[in-house]
């Protein structure tokens, strides 16, 4: 355990994961007294099980893909700052039919496409020539950053830290929040202000205003491959992806390539599978992934499930590299992609509910703290 219970701070953190960490951050930006509590000894939830991957394209259209434009920044911001490697820059969307295509020309024509462009399989093997002969052309977005996740939450908890005072008890559990103060297995830790992130634990703190967001849990695997010999140009998703992030999914075109693959992978689509190729610094890959929903989910990995990961791997490249690894994560899931609540004046409780908090939470976190202390935050402010 680190830090000390003794008080009284301004802002208290309930969750050490990347959405609590971005809370700690805009309220240390504002010259408070933070304190984040976390049951764990080290980070070991979604935060660190995921690719690290900030995407901007293809988030839902609106507050979602606008949050994402702001913490795109605020990463780009601190990273160098904290020590945080920026290992890749960039998306190929990867695309084997017509249908995506059409899609991705009419999200071109949306805000959402700025800067964005939709290439030839001649420029898209130019940009990646190990793609496989089924590729008809991909989209390039500049916007996304890779960080490798497992480092990237520590060093940012450590800055955090050494560069504004935040202090960190681990191995506590919070047992109560009100206003004024936390109760944990450590005793009470006064606090004018508590933000509660819970990550995906449901029961907890404030289980019944969880409870009336119909939230969920999704379970998700994912591998690391070793090097396949070769180094990607950014981030690499496929035409699965295009129907599962809203920013394509919802706009009309989605439809066609929908029909389309539910006749042509319906294993893939059952199992919630789409594809996600990242490449770390040491030229292993991390790539996923599956959903599947459950309020408590199974903790068992399927070798079949992985299978369908590694096809869809198989049809954008070809044969994988060796598995060095297998994980499964977990993170909460509703229908919105993130809510705030005010079980009090003074207690917020925060949720992202769509795997997107790599992407989001500095934005999401500038907008409540700035809300609880009335201060305008973000790039606007």
């Amino acid at each position: 355990m680190t830090g000390s219970l003794q008080g009284p701070y301004d802002v208290a953190v309930v969750g050490a994961g990347i959405v609590g960490l971005a809370h700690a951050l805009a309220a240390a930006r504002l010259g408070k007294r933070v304190v984040v509590v976390d049951r764990d000894a080290q980070a070991n939830g979604a935060s660190v099980r995921n690719f690290g991957f900030i995407t901007v394209t293809g988030q839902a259209r609106g507050e979602t893909w606008a949050r994402a434009r702001r913490s795109r920044e605020v990463w780009a911001e601190i990273a160098p700052q904290a020590g945080i490697e920026i290992v890749q820059r960039g998306l190929l969307l990867a695309t084997r039919r017509p249908e995506s295509r059409e899609l991705l020309a009419a999200f071109l024509q949306t805000e959402m496409g700025a800067s964005c462009d939709l290439l030839g399989a001649d420029e898209a093997r130019a940009r990646l020539p190990q793609i496989g002969k089924g590729v008809t052309g991909a989209l390039w977005s500049p916007h996304e950053l890779r960080v490798e996740s497992r480092t990237a939450i520590p060093r940012l908890a450590a800055w955090l830290t050494e560069s504004f005072g935040v202090a960190f008890l681990r191995g506590v559990a919070v047992l109560g929040a009100s206003s004024g103060r936390l109760e944990t297995t450590r005793g009470e830790i006064a606090a004018e202000t508590l933000v509660v992130c819970p990550g995906d634990d449901l029961a907890t703190l404030f289980p019944g205003r969880i409870a009336a967001h119909k939230v969920r849990r999704c379970r998700l695997q994912m591998l690391r491959l070793s090097d396949p010999g070769f180094r990607l140009p950014g981030a690499v998703m496929s035409d699965l992806g295009l129907i599962r992030y809203l920013g394509y999914a919802e706009l009309p075109q989605a439809a066609a390539l929908r029909r389309r693959l539910d006749l042509e992978q319906a294993d893939h689509l059952r199992n919630g599978v789409h594809l996600i190729v990242v490449q770390s610094a040491d030229g292993s890959l991390v790539v996923g992934d599956s959903h599947h929903y459950a309020e408590t989910p199974e903790p068992f990995a399927s070798a079949f499930v992985d299978s369908l990961i590694l096809d869809e791997y198989a049809h954008v490249f070809g044969p994988p590299p060796p598995v060095l690894d297998r994980w499964i994560g977990t993170y909460a899931v509703a229908e919105q992609q993130a809510f705030v609540d005010a079980p009090e004046p003074s207690v917020r409780l925060v949720m992202v509910t769509s795997g997107t908090g790599a992407s989001t939470a500095f934005a999401l976190a500038e907008e409540v703290i700035g809300d609880l202390f009335g201060v305008r935050m973000g790039a606007a402010a």
